[in-house]
């Protein structure tokens, strides 16, 4: 992986030449490095911790209804890349569509299973994106991915914010900058998404291990709360 430069976005041609922004990566080699160590290490470590919350978790789905107990959806990561993310399923299956899974989930949302309501307002459902972690697709923390094609108020996110393709810079991250201060769930307007894209921002221009730290713990207290989620 080239730690040093990176695609952002490509631009519209000018006098017949197309045009790419290129930009320095805001963590440095080392940074990188260290970042990918405690990522993977932790992950593995609390996969192993929690192994037996999952398997309940997995028979509860099991009992209440039919159908898979993970749930994949096409995230965007580094660079544009596209990865499936993993959580646990918590809607019924017959709803899963290829259309519905584009749809944001709303609050009171029909969609949503019994055991699926705990698990979103527990961020319990969020857990398998260890395995993401695991894999190198995610960090524990950055940019929380959002669904490639995805829309807000009818507009496609890059339509809404100009820099969102710079929230690309880094991996995505299972908690961020953005979730901690209330940024979370569904982005329902054009302006709670160019505010997410803006918390993002000033997470990767501002990175640092102690960063990631403090939103860790900021993270827990944020998830006991249950601020925004639904």
């Amino acid at each position: 992986m080239n730690t040093t430069y990176a695609r952002q976005q490509v631009l519209p041609p000018i006098d017949g030449l197309a045009v790419e922004w290129i930009d320095r990566r805001p963590i440095d080699r080392w940074g990188a490095v260290f970042k990918e160590v405690i990522d993977r290490g932790l992950s593995a470590l609390l996969l192993l911790a929690i192994a037996p919350l999952l398997l309940l978790v997995a028979l509860a789905i099991k009992l209440e209804s039919q159908g898979p107990l993970l749930y994949r959806q096409r995230r965007h990561a580094l660079d544009n890349r596209v990865f499936h993310i993993y959580k646990f399923r918590t809607m019924a299956w017959q709803s899963t569509t290829p259309q519905a899974s584009l749809e944001q989930t709303q609050r009171n949302d029909q969609r949503i299973t019994r055991v699926g309501r705990w698990l979103r307002a527990s961020s319990v459902d969020e857990l398998p994106q260890l395995l993401n972690v695991l894999r190198g697709e995610m960090s524990l923390v950055g940019p929380r991915p959002l669904a490639v094609e995805m829309r807000t108020e009818g507009l496609y996110c890059h339509e809404i914010s100009q820099r969102y393709a710079h929230r690309h810079r880094v991996k995505p991250g299972m908690t961020g900058w953005a979730q901690v201060h209330g940024s979370r769930g569904a982005t329902t307007t054009c302006g709670e998404l160019a505010q997410r894209v803006q918390f993002d921002l000033e997470y990767i221009e501002h990175w640092s291990p102690w960063l990631d730290l403090k939103i860790l713990l900021m993270t827990i207290r944020v998830v006991v709360q249950g601020t925004n989620a639904f």
